[in-house]
């Protein structure tokens, strides 16, 4: 087995290039990553190419005897990077992977918002059969693309494509600056488009938790998974036979509640919800097919996801620096 990863330097590629490497069922498999800016450390069974993935040559070469491709490179609202990265990179792995003589699968790390994410409002739970909407962006728009690309693939060449469809991963201590109300926010909503800057800097000094209601008043609901739970679906996928030319919706067996999580908050850590209403619809990201077909279960829940993010403590040689706001 030889692993192509496209965005090892990534969270999720961090997460499972440790597991992948440490699973006994593979110590004589190896692994090629393609960096283009950052670099993971190269080893006897990681072999690190540099290069771009608009370049023909260079994903020639990176393909060359590769079994398997976990592509997970991408790029967010950068429209000057959209076509050459995402678009034509993922053409030319999907180009080679279809000649290839050694390949066995390809898998797409996808996202939820190609069905909109929070967004879109969905009348039932978003299942893998559900209209793709992508949201306002560049990004939103390059994972339909690559859904839809590698759907294509399938459809005209055969090939063996598995996508896991993520929502907005977490690790570490991403979940507590999610919440937080002060500059070391990580993601969105930016509050300033909710609320004012002066009371958002007033909340910042304090101990409180956003408590966001959705565009019909109801606790926001929102799609969260942890990196762990994704990186197990990844490993439950790769070779798997229910896995061949499938669809997955990787995410928490329930979305996350921002009142459950206020009133957890306020149980275990003395916080005070603040009321915050936006336009935005509760959505639920159905993992029944993948705990079905893949017999993966997600570990991870919300209150988990709490007590691990605020436990978490950063030595001087992991700071917090987000290279993709989420």
């Amino acid at each position: 087995m030889k692993i192509l990863i496209t965005g090892a330097t990534g969270k999720v590629g961090k997460a499972f290039l440790a597991a992948f490497l440490d699973n006994p069922k593979y110590t004589s498999a190896k692994i090629v990553a393609l960096c283009h800016n950052r670099k993971v450390e190269a080893g006897e069974r990681v072999e690190v190419i540099t290069g771009s993935l608009s370049d023909p040559d260079a994903v020639a070469h990176v393909m060359e005897g590769v079994t398997h491709v976990l592509h997970m490179a991408a790029v967010k609202e950068s429209p000057d990077l959209v076509i050459d990265v995402a678009i034509k990179g993922m053409f030319l792995l999907l180009e080679a992977a279809r000649q290839s003589s050694t390949l066995k699968q390809f898998i797409l790390i996808g996202g939820d918002c190609s069905v909109g994410h929070i967004f879109k409002d969905y009348p039932a739970p978003i299942t893998e059969t559900s209209p793709r909407q992508a949201y306002s962006g560049c990004y939103a728009l390059t994972k339909v693309l690559e859904e839809v690309m590698i759907e294509q693939y399938q459809i005209q060449y055969g090939l063996n494509g598995t996508v896991l469809r993520a929502p907005w991963i977490m690790e570490k201590d991403d979940f507590k600056y999610a919440l937080s109300f002060g500059p070391d926010q990580f993601g969105g909503p930016v509050w300033s488009d909710l609320i004012s800057a002066e009371k958002a800097a007033r909340l910042a000094e304090g101990r409180f938790v956003p408590l966001m209601r959705d565009k019909k008043g109801a606790a926001l609901k929102r799609n969260f998974v942890h990196v762990d739970d994704l990186v197990a679906a990844l490993m439950a996928a790769l070779d798997h036979p229910a896995a061949m030319q499938e669809l997955f919706n990787i995410s928490m067996d329930e979305p996350v509640d921002y009142a459950q999580v206020a009133d957890y908050l306020v149980r275990t850590r003395d916080m005070e919800p603040v009321e915050i209403p936006t336009p935005f619809h509760s959505n639920w990201l159905d993992n029944t097919k993948a705990r079905h077909a893949l017999g993966w279960r997600p570990q991870v829940d919300f209150e988990e996801m709490i007590e691990r993010a605020w436990a978490y403590e950063r030595s001087p040689s992991d700071p917090r620096k987000i290279w993709y706001p989420g």
